[in-house]
Parts: structure tokens; C-alpha cells; sequence
């Protein structure tokens, strides 16, 4: 089996306002579609995005030229086809739209595995379970209100969620940020739990101060406090604090989370799908972090991460955020709090044509 040929495009896809916003209203998030073909009609998907729209055009071009450098090639070889993308992409640093490209064409090949041999991915890269915890992320950003922050968070309980993200990090006072705690806490009651994001917004005395401020309602993580390069300084806010720390989604390939991990920096290791290197290189990250003793969580790409969290023995919840449902036929499957994994090959899921057609940019 050979790939044969492969098909590209660009979707805008309306979506809420997201964790960098200044306030109420409908953005669009740009995604470089991407289907990957073999000579005996296996079509594979995958995608790049969650990058600004100033660089979709130029993510497109890395996209089209490093798959084009896949034609011939034996899906399979997944790993032997990886290398050579680094090394076609410059062969520097695994950083920027290189590894966002890279990372499309691997969860499209890992599509065609799993769809060739008629196996779910999650089966093909450990198969440890086949429902996972899974917490609402999509909602509860910064701009919303107190009122806002509270009726959200009681709607998504009735949804049936049994965690929830909300945001942190733009108030004025210790006191301001305390009170978006407070508030949700005592909307959502003691039984659902709760991790906050802070986006990197606080430095290392105030992370420490408000969070332990933050000890009396018993969240489940404080995610980003400060920046992710400070590993010192993200050490000892996880040596000062109770609350677990969640971090990772910023960094590029396998190497920044050994140091993560040697530091102590962290208790919850946080990877992104397109950052990590695609499927291949998130697995890595998850084995590196079980050595470690710690458990690992997904970042965005729902319906692809779904089956790395599921396929990790240490895999903790999967990040239920719905900016991608759009482009595929259905949505994952949640039912009392866990994402059920389908038992279709390979991802499980097809885009939408409607949608791509509907949502073309240029």
C-alpha cells in the first residue's frame, strides 16, 4: 500500500469568543483541512489550526509541501515518514507551523492505520480503555460576568458535566479573582470539579498568593499560572501549593517536557495535539510522564485526542472543546460525564462536506 495523493483546504469556522478575547461576540478559527489518499482508495483526514489567521495562508504551504513529500510512501511507516518530514522541514527546532503541518499528516496516516486494518486508533496506539473522563472547556472565559460565570456553569451541570474549565488572570485585585471562584463553586455545588486556566497571566508571587487563597474550593487544577518557560519558577509555585498544576499545552515536540518533568515543574502534564508532533509525538509524552509517575491530559482536538487519552494508561480526561465539531459529520458521544469511544476504524470520524463547502476561506 502506497499513498497516492492528497487533498487540502482552508475552513474559517464561526466560533465564541475564545480565552484571548475582550469580550462578547463571534470570532471565526482558521483550519487547513487535510485528506490523505492511498493508491487502493483508503482516504485518511487529519488538520492544522489554532494558530492565528495571519499565518493560515503560510500553514496551508507547509501543509501542501510536506505531504507532497508522502506520495509513494508506505502509510504504515509512520515514524520513518515523520523523520523524513523533520528533516524536509529544515531539521531544526520542532517549533512553529512545520510541526503544526507534520502533525496533520500523522493523525491522517494514523486514519489510514486504523482504517486499513480496521481498528480504532485508540486500540492501535495501546488501547487501555474504552470511555474517558471528559470536562466542558468551551465556555466560562474571562469576559463573562459573575451572573454570566454562574449560569453557565449550572447549565453545563445539567448537561450532564461533571467538570468544567473556567478562566483566570485579568482581574485587578486578588480579591476580584477570588470571587469568580467563589461564584462558580457555589453554582455548580461540591460534587463537580473544577480547573482553572490562567493563560500564563500571573507571576510566580501572585500564582502562590491567590492560590492558596484558592485552597478552601478545592479545585482540580490550576493550569498556566506563569509563563511556560519559567520551570523554576512553576516549581515553586507546585512546592508551594495543594492544587495540582497542569501544564504543557504551549511547548513544541518531546524535549521541553523532560524538562518540565526533571524539574518538578509540574503535577499534571498537559500536551497539545498539533504542538506535540501529531498522535506519535503525544504518545511519547504520555509514556515520558508515566515514568514520571504522573498523569497526562489533552489540549483542544477533542475527537482526535480522545483516542490518545484513552489509548494512555495514565491518560486523566480528555478537554471537551467544541471549536472542531463543525467540520465533522457527528460529534464525540458523552454520556454521564465520559466520552465514549466509537468502534469505527480509524478516527471514527468523517468530514463533513457540507461544512467544508459552506466554510471555505481562501
Amino acid at each position: 500500500m502506497k499513498i497516492a495523493s492528497f487533498e487540502t483546504g482552508v475552513v474559517a469556522i464561526p466560533r465564541g469568543e475564545g480565552p484571548l478575547g475582550g469580550g462578547p461576540g463571534i470570532t471565526t478559527a482558521s483550519f487547513v483541512t487535510l485528506k490523505l489518499r492511498t493508491e487502493d482508495g483508503i482516504e485518511g483526514i487529519g488538520y492544522a489550526g489554532f494558530a492565528s489567521g495571519v499565518v493560515t495562508k503560510a500553514l496551508k504551504e507547509a501543509v501542501d509541501g510536506l505531504t507532497e513529500q508522502t506520495i509513494g510512501a508506505d502509510p504504515m511507516m509512520i515514524e520513518a515518514i515523520g523523520a523524513r518530514l523533520y528533516v524536509a522541514g529544515g531539521g531544526g527546532a520542532p517549533a512553529g507551523l512545520v510541526t503544526r503541518a507534520i502533525s496533520a499528516i500523522d493523525v491522517a496516516l494514523w486514519d489510514v492505520k486504523g482504517k486499513a486494518l480496521g481498528q480504532p486508533v485508540y486500540r492501535l496506539l495501546g488501547g487501555f480503555r474504552d470511555r474517558v473522563p471528559t470536562y466542558a472547556s468551551g465556555f466560562l472565559w474571562r469576559p463573562y460576568t459573575l451572573d454570566q460565570l454562574a449560569e453557565t456553569g449550572a447549565d453545563l451541570v445539567e448537561q450532564g458535566f461533571k467538570a468544567m474549565k473556567f478562566r483566570m488572570g485579568a482581574e485587578d485585585s486578588a480579591a476580584k479573582e477570588i470571587a469568580r471562584m467563589r461564584v462558580l463553586r457555589e453554582a455548580v455545588g461540591d460534587d463537580i470539579d473544577l480547573m482553572v486556566d490562567i493563560n500564563q497571566g500571573w507571576n510566580v508571587n501572585q500564582a502562590i498568593s491567590i492560590g492558596r487563597e484558592m485552597t478552601n474550593y478545592n479545585l482540580f487544577w490550576l493550569e498556566d499560572p506563569v509563563h511556560h518557560q519559567d520551570y523554576s519558577g512553576m516549581a515553586r509555585i507546585a512546592d508551594a501549593l495543594d492544587t495540582p498544576i497542569a501544564s504543557g499545552e504551549y511547548h513544541y515536540g518531546i524535549v521541553p517536557f523532560r524538562h518540565m518533568l526533571e524539574h518538578r515543574s509540574i503535577d499534571i502534564v498537559m500536551a497539545d495535539l498539533l504542538r506535540a508532533g501529531g498522535l506519535t509525538g503525544w504518545m511519547k509524552i504520555a509514556h515520558m510522564a508515566e515514568a514520571y509517575n504522573l498523569p497526562i491530559v489533552s489540549h483542544l482536538a477533542t475527537e482526535v485526542m480522545a483516542h490518545a487519552v484513552a489509548a494512555a494508561p495514565n491518560g486523566l480526561t480528555i478537554e471537551h472543546m467544541p471549536w472542531t465539531f463543525q467540520l465533522f459529520t457527528e460529534e464525540p458521544r458523552v454520556e454521564n460525564g465520559e466520552m465514549v469511544m466509537s468502534d469505527k476504524p480509524g478516527l471514527g470520524v468523517e468530514f463533513d462536506e457540507d461544512a467544508l463547502a459552506r466554510y471555505a476561506a481562501d
